[in-house]
């Protein structure tokens, strides 16, 4: 059974930074396209970013791009996202999620984690 689990997550300021860590055990992480998602209250699941299998090609999303880092590190199973310049339009709950060669829309993510929480704040 695949297993992901978020954290980093919690409130700061506008224009602060985050990193979110996603530790994934019970598969091939090394094997999988990695995605991260925000869903804030009322809204679907959105893509924030995405990175291959090996790390070398990431997609973001318009509203994040130049402001996060989606980084993957194949040698613990872990992702990660480096949040800066944090805008109250951030605010919800990140998932990652981990699917197979060329997942790129949420319903094309086979595990989830159970997602956290992040709150910015003037």
């Amino acid at each position: 059974q695949v297993q992901l689990v978020e954290s980093g997550g919690g409130l700061v300021h506008t224009g602060g930074s985050l990193r979110l860590s996603c530790a994934v055990s019970g598969g091939t992480f090394s094997s999988y396209t990695m995605g991260w998602f925000r869903q804030a209250q009322g809204l679907e699941r959105d893509i924030v970013a995405l990175i291959s299998a090996g790390g070398g090609n990431t997609h973001y999303s318009a509203s994040v791009k130049g402001r996060f880092t989606i980084s993957r590190d194949n040698s613990k199973n872990t992702l990660f996202l480096q949040m800066n310049s944090l805008a109250s339009e951030d605010t919800g709950v990140y998932y990652c999620a981990a699917g197979g060669l060329g997942a790129f829309r949420a319903a094309e993510y086979n595990y989830w984690g159970q997602g956290t929480r992040v709150t910015v704040s003037s």
